[in-house]
């Protein structure tokens, strides 16, 4: 298998106008339970570049899977997107591209099934509940790729091997007739991975790919879809609680509370000048290197509300430090502009 050079597999990703990749407009899923609606994702909106990536933070519980699995069209019920836009270009052949609402495709259509996992690729949070424990690895594998080319058995075990060997699993021959049971935590994940790419996806949806995987291996992947996406100008949306990963690998950030954006910058930016107090107070506990011995972390005080008993207003303001009687829990901040692509929704800031 030889990969394309950056260079014309970039020419290949690149939108014509240099409009977004992907581009989710004022998201809403929800869930309808028996206790009530739980609002996952209430007003997301951010946007995927070519060659680009961009990491999607916050806290566990504030809506960045759901989100990822809401462009797929794979959100597990109870729960349904009930507003927005999921606009997605799609490159028909050298020069014509067809944009449109992915929300508005049957779940279970063609055209959707053809971009699930063809040309939207996601590596899901838990690589070994996420593969059968019935089949191979490699009849897994296998399946994906005949899913989406018209590749034979013998062509697809091939790619197969090859895309194993790419991601850096020794013995890939041998790998691919074992059960996902046999492989270690971070040869699965390297699995699936490999399956994710197989098809050479424009956009790769990595969700929290290094979790529970030691520090080494954590370093291996992050450095393995580096490099990937520098070969084939595939665009990413790392999601991730990780700060210290998302300075690594992220070029542009969204931050997410309560199912809502609160900040949006480039990487350099939002480390170097937070404007939210959210992100300044995720910033402020990651630990320094400076940091005295037993020098305890700063943490935001309070927990993240459960999602049906959100506060009003402003979603942040029962833990906000910079709290502002009358305002804060009065009205709902909105995303404005805080400097050169810059966004925050906080009323520290005027336009908000």
């Amino acid at each position: 298998m030889t990969l394309p050079s950056r260079s014309e597999a970039v020419a290949a990703h690149r939108i014509s106008d240099g409009a977004p990749l992907l581009e989710v407009k004022n998201l809403h899923t929800h869930f309808f339970t028996g206790e009530g609606i739980v609002l996952a994702v209430d007003g997301a909106s951010f946007e995927v570049h070519a060659g680009k990536t961009l990491g999607l933070v916050g806290e566990s519980g504030c809506g960045k899977s759901v989100a990822a699995k809401s462009i797929l069209q794979i959100v597990d019920k109870p729960g349904r997107v009930v507003d927005g836009e999921i606009l997605y270009t799609s490159q028909v052949s050298a020069g014509q591209e067809i944009r449109r609402d992915l929300l508005k495709l049957d779940a279970g259509g063609s055209e959707m099934r053809a971009i699930r996992g063809g040309e939207i690729s996601m590596i899901f949070q838990e690589p070994m509940s996420s593969f059968s424990p019935v089949h191979t690895v490699g009849n897994q594998l296998m399946e994906a790729i005949q899913l989406h080319t018209e590749m034979s058995d013998k062509e697809a075990e091939e790619t197969a091997i090859q895309w194993l060997r790419h991601v850096g699993i020794p013995n890939p021959t041998q790998r691919l007739n074992e059960f996902p049971y046999r492989l270690s935590g971070g040869q699965c994940q390297r699995a699936m991975i490999a399956m994710a790419l197989s098809t050479n996806p424009r956009i790769l949806i990595a969700d929290e790919p290094t979790t529970a995987l030691d520090v080494t291996t954590q370093a291996q992947i992050l450095n393995l879809l580096q490099r990937l996406q520098a070969e084939t100008g595939m665009a990413m949306i790392f999601i991730t609680h990780d700060l210290g990963v998302i300075a690594e690998v992220a070029d542009e950030v969204a931050v997410m509370y309560l199912g809502r954006m609160v900040e949006k910058a480039p990487v350099k930016e939002i480390f170097r000048n937070p404007k939210h107090p959210y992100t300044k107070a995720l910033l402020t506990s990651i630990p320094r290197i400076d940091a005295q011995p037993r020098e305890r972390l700063p943490s935001i005080k309070g927990s993240i509300p459960h999602p049906q008993n959100r506060p009003s207003s402003c979603p942040f303001h029962p833990r906000c430090p910079a709290f502002i009687p009358g305002t804060c829990d009065q009205k709902e901040p909105q995303l404005a502009p805080v400097g050169e692509n810059h966004q925050a929704s906080c009323f520290l800031y005027p336009g908000c």
